[in-house]
């Protein structure tokens, strides 16, 4: 579940990359080629996701083609872990309560594009499943997530949110990733 402020802030991000970017003209992206980079994901669980987990830490390894000076195919695998509230119940009558932690870790899979929209500015779109794996496996959730990032010739700073559908529910993440990368 996406909230009416995780909507607005996004909005208002994307507006401002996208004013900020606009009288830039520069391209970025080589056409053929090949990169590999690795990130370090800061996760931060929203909606129904936010319930049981804290936060979150992944590592996520991306290989990107440039299609052209300003569109490159990727994807990226990798792990997310989240690290979960405590939950207490309290004792009622007979019953002496008891608490529950919800671990979680997810691989995902997801293909993606970059389009640059200016100098080392980019918008992102990715599409692909999650593997839950913590507590002895769990379902797999369909996942999509737009964002938006900075990608210089090593690094390439990006936030996204990314929404969890599956199961009979639909949760969702924001995340900030900072990989390096190079060219292969």
């Amino acid at each position: 579940m996406i909230t009416k402020t995780s909507k607005v802030i996004y909005i208002i991000l994307s507006v401002t990359l996208l004013l900020a970017v606009h009288n830039v003209n520069a391209q970025s992206g080589n056409s053929g080629e090949l990169r590999f980079g690795v990130g370090v994901d800061g996760i931060l669980p929203i909606g129904n996701t936010a319930r049981g987990l804290n936060f979150g830490l992944g590592i996520t390894p991306r290989l990107q083609y440039g299609v052209s000076e300003k569109f490159a195919l990727t994807f990226t695998s990798g792990i997310y872990h989240f690290f979960p509230k405590t939950i207490t119940y309290p004792a009622s009558g007979s019953f002496s309560g008891f608490s529950y932690e919800r671990k979680s870790d997810i691989i995902p899979v997801k293909a993606g594009f970059k389009y640059f929209i200016g100098k080392n500015f980019y918008l992102a779109g990715e599409a692909g499943l999650g593997f839950e794996v913590a507590d002895g496996g769990g379902p797999i959730y369909f996942l999509w997530s737009p964002g938006f990032g900075y990608a210089s010739k090593r690094w390439d700073v990006g936030a996204r949110f990314e929404n969890y559908a599956g199961s009979g529910g639909s949760d969702g993440i924001t995340a900030l990733r900072v990989a390096y990368g190079f060219g292969l």
